[in-house]
């Protein structure tokens, strides 16, 4: 009667914001979802699952999937009940969000407005939902017909911190980006707030999209422009992929993301 839930971090909103919507769901079949943390690493993911098998779980819920990494083919071996949810490795059964589209839109918008040399700051290329939104980016800007310019494409990790460094690397180019897209909401806040230490605006002089939509970003003084993940149902899905055996084309369920404009994006100044 327990499911088992792996998170990076719940000092993540993002992470925090997943178990709540898990153990909701999990609450409705008469269930308990309990958590462990491993701060993303690969042998504290290993300690955190051993953990919760230990006191009995019957499933584990893992959010924290990273590329080459066998720790869920042990898993498997061992006959252990498992989902990945907003990360996939390409085969497990998985719940994630669409992050291909959702970075695609993110993108859209801001070449809609006018932007042509859009910042971003990539997140890590070990997960998979930092890999997508990286894909859609791409996929915008080519169907748009310009070019990459990789040195606006800046590897992060997922913190305020990394974000707030990576927008330092932006602003310091020869030619700065009129607008910049964070694959995720942390990374958007660290940008907003370099932006502002070199006395520049958001958005009269950069624009400024996120991921995720977690609380905090429409109530900042510049209400962020972001993309919505819908926790609930990668949670739902998450927890029916875990009960049920599916089709072989159904082991990867992908819900869709939705761009929430607010006051951080406009047309650029030329």
């Amino acid at each position: 009667m327990m499911l088992g839930v792996v998170v990076p971090r719940l000092t993540d909103t993002v992470m925090a914001m997943l178990y709540e919507a898990l153990a909701s769901c999990a609450l409705q079949s008469g269930r308990t979802a309990i958590v462990a943390t491993s701060q993303d690493e690969p042998r504290a993911d290993r300690a955190a699952a051993e953990l919760l098998l230990q006191r009995g779980v019957d499933g584990l819920i893992l959010s924290t999937a990273r590329r080459g990494d066998s720790m869920v083919e042990e898993l498997a071996a061992r006959g252990v009940p498992y989902v990945l949810a907003l990360r996939t490795d390409g085969t497990s059964r998985s719940a994630v969000g669409d992050d291909v589209l959702g970075g695609y839109l993110a993108t859209r918008h801001l070449l809609d407005l006018g932007h042509r040399r859009i910042g971003l700051i990539a997140g890590p290329d070990y997960a998979s939902s930092s890999r997508g939104r990286q894909q859609g980016y791409r996929n915008a800007l080519a169907e748009a017909g310009i070019d990459v310019a990789e040195d606006l494409v800046i590897p992060s990790a997922f913190s305020i911190d990394a974000g707030a460094e990576a927008a330092e690397i932006l602003l310091a180019l020869e030619q700065r980006p009129t607008a910049i897209f964070a694959v995720n909401d942390n990374s958007a806040i660290g940008a907003l707030s370099v932006i502002g230490r070199h006395g520049l605006t958001v958005p009269g002089d950069i624009s400024l999209v996120g991921y995720n939509d977690i609380p905090i970003v429409s109530r900042l003084p510049v209400p962020l422009t972001t993309v919505r993940v819908p926790f609930d149902q990668i949670a739902s899905a998450a927890i029916d992929l875990l009960d049920n055996v599916p089709a072989p084309e159904d082991r990867i369920r992908v819900l869709s993301p939705t761009l929430i404009p607010r006051k951080s994006t406009a047309t650029p100044r030329f």
